[in-house]
């Protein structure tokens, strides 16, 4: 597939991960002529596998992106690597503005830029983010199963995320790291299902052969552990959402901020729809698919009103004349 950009599209989609693909899949399939720009900074980048994908559980997270594009690309779509860095308003169609400076122009706009995940300021987990230090049990509790594993307290979800993670090992300890240690009916709850509660700040993993073997404290305190959940802050990548007038929205759960859309992804920019992960901050890739199939159905169905209502226009003309 040539990387050589027509002047139009139909759509341009910016950002080429499962959201995006799946939504330039949808428009594809429906005779549009739709573009992916794709950054190549996918979020599960780091991790070996998808799961809970239904029929590609286990699948390497490039090589469903690989068949994504290899899809796209069989029903006419194009996908280009690079950035889309600006997008403006231009009467009856917006421009996109890449990285490297070319321009086009679509009717329509469909933004699928993921999310950044801000880790905490604790040595080591950047390193170990999505091998032993997880973000998600469903994505990743089953291989850790029966391990001895470990929940980086200090953020909103830190009990939620503890009384889960139970679920996959007997054997969880929560570090309440720079929060509180949890009293009341929390404490009750975490000894009821035996999760043992370890007070103070945590200052670093230890790594021994290219694993997590433990939790160091502040006051040197090791604590052996096989496996840590971390719950991140999810920013999304609004960057390119900004330059349109639009801004991020504080997710009401208090874990990150995410562009406000309808329940097909609609902005409140007329003509451009999010999809994934910088609208919907807890999707995993099975629901980013389908929010960007969503999308691209709604964006499709829009463009059909807008031709039916150009070609009832020139129909007019003509009986006119």
């Amino acid at each position: 597939m040539t990387d050589q950009l027509k002047n139009e599209y139909d759509v341009v989609v910016a950002g080429g991960g499962a959201a995006g693909l799946s939504g330039a899949l949808m428009l594809g399939r429906a005779r549009r002529s739709v573009l992916v720009i794709d950054a190549g900074t996918p979020r599960n980048a780091p991790a070996e596998a998808v799961h809970g994908f239904l029929s590609r559980d286990g699948i390497n997270p490039a090589e469903l992106l690989k068949t994504g594009r290899a899809e796209i690309e069989g029903y006419g779509g194009q996908v280009v690597p690079g950035e889309a860095v600006a997008a403006a308003r231009e009467g009856e169609r917006f421009s996109v503005t890449l990285a490297d400076g070319r321009q086009v122009f679509a009717r329509r706009l469909l933004v699928t830029t993921g999310l950044v995940d801000e880790l905490p300021e604790v040595a080591g987990l950047r390193e170990r983010w999505g091998h032993d230090v997880l973000h998600c049990p469903y994505c990743h509790g089953w291989e850790v199963r029966d391990q001895a594993l470990g929940v980086l307290g200090g953020g909103p979800m830190a009990l939620h995320q503890t009384l889960l993670l139970r679920q996959w090992s007997a054997d969880v300890t929560l570090f309440s790291h720079t929060a509180a240690p949890p009293s009341g009916d929390e404490a009750e709850q975490l000894a009821a299902r035996s999760i043992k509660v370890v007070p103070g700040e945590v200052e670093s993993l230890e790594i021994v052969d290219d694993h997590l073997t433990g939790v160091r404290l502040h006051d040197g305190t090791v604590v052996a552990r096989q496996a840590l959940l971390v719950a991140t802050r999810l920013m999304a990548r609004s960057a390119l959402l900004t330059t349109l007038g639009l801004e991020t929205t504080a997710h009401p759960m208090g874990v990150g901020e995410y562009i406000a859309s309808d329940e097909a992804g609609l902005t409140a920019v007329p003509g451009v729809w999010v999809a994934g992960n910088v609208t919907d901050l807890i999707a995993q890739v099975s629901g980013a698919v389908a929010g960007g199939a969503f999308a691209g159905a709604a964006i499709n169905a829009d463009l059909i009103t807008e031709d039916t209502r150009l070609a009832v226009e020139t129909h007019r003309e003509r009986n006119h004349d």
